[in-house]
């Protein structure tokens, strides 16, 4: 019996045949990286391959590293084993990785979202015989609401705070949910103020998309300049001392997390809004239905509940343990 194209080992998704790891979680000599987020772009590796618009963002994060940059649809060839890169849709430079070798063919989808939020490339559905998939919201209760209705929701309660003389500090990651916000936050209503992790991804990431006006937070700002305006945090910085100079502020949260209400109050946000980077368990579905493939194999996320559904379905689906975070400390 021959082995599968793809194996997952303790140091990640292998291609033996190729001597490949895809999002490899321990140092290798060959990497394929779908996006720049910690948990799948790390530190170590002696080759990198990623898309040409991840390169500034891991090179941000990384430093000096050996890499080498493909397109979407462009294809490369390792030992006969075909590797292809396609758009993931979850932050900017996010990809699959489509693998073929003698006719068959697995993509793995890295995170992925299925609505385009007008900042990433739009995602691309794969035919293939075998699909490896995240299911960090592979639950019927995640489905969230059209976009343009979020931000609609957002400037609203940006305006509200403003005319009660309240800042309004809205918590999301500083590498794709930040710039997502800072795309479709309304100007008209004031300033965007950001924090400098913040503030330092998004100058990587102006030179591949047009990005609204920002203002680095410095020791050197009042809060009376704040006031009535917006700022853009990592929420790691909610209850630190960089944030309780704000007074009068008012916290939100953009997350898939604040679905649930428990997740806002554990952790102590005035507002969440149900703004996500990843798929809704109808994103999933149709993802997977889309590829027609025959296997799936669910990695991060609600695995064992996402994989047990599928199985209804008709799918040859299985569930795998891999070092991807989806937890609810991470921001989604």
């Amino acid at each position: 019996m021959n082995s599968p194209l793809l194996v997952f080992n303790t140091k990640g998704i292998y291609c033996k045949i190729a001597d490949v790891y895809l999002d490899p979680w321990k140092p290798v000599k060959n990497a394929i990286i779908t996006h720049g987020h910690a948990d799948h772009s790390r530190y170590g590796h002696q080759n990198y391959i990623t898309h040409h618009d991840n390169i500034p963002i891991i090179k941000h994060r990384l430093g000096d590293i050996s890499v080498t940059g493909k397109n979407y649809g462009e294809s490369f060839s390792i030992n006969n084993v075909k590797f292809t890169l396609y758009p993931a849709g979850h932050i900017i430079g996010s990809s699959q990785v489509r693998v073929e070798h003698k006719g068959e063919v697995w993509v793995f989808t890295g995170d992925y979202k299925t609505e385009n939020d007008g900042v990433a490339t739009p995602y691309e559905p794969i035919k293939c015989h075998t699909l490896i998939t995240e299911c960090t919201f592979g639950l019927p209760a995640f489905k969230w609401k059209p976009q343009a209705e979020v931000f609609k929701e957002i400037n609203a309660w940006w305006q509200q705070n403003q005319s009660e003389g309240k800042t309004s500090i809205l918590f999301g990651y500083s590498l794709g949910k930040a710039q997502r916000l800072l795309k479709f936050l309304d100007t008209d209503i004031g300033k965007i103020y950001t924090h400098g992790a913040i503030e330092n991804m998004t100058e990587v990431i102006r030179d591949i998309v047009e990005m609204p006006e920002t203002i680095k937070i410095t020791r050197d700002i009042k809060k009376e300049e704040l006031r009535g305006n917006i700022v853009l945090a990592p929420p790691s910085t909610h209850g630190s001392t960089w944030i309780r100079k704000m007074v009068p502020y008012v916290t939100a949260s953009a997350s898939g997390w604040m679905t649930f209400r428990g997740a806002r109050r554990r952790r102590a946000i005035d507002k969440g809004f149900v703004l996500s980077d990843h798929c809704d368990w109808d994103g999933l579905l149709q993802a997977i239905k889309l590829s027609s493939c025959e296997k799936v194999i669910c990695t991060h996320g609600y695995t064992s509940i996402f994989a047990r559904y599928l199985t209804e379905l008709g799918y040859d689906a299985r569930t795998q343990e891999t070092q991807y975070e989806s937890s609810l400390d991470i921001d989604q």
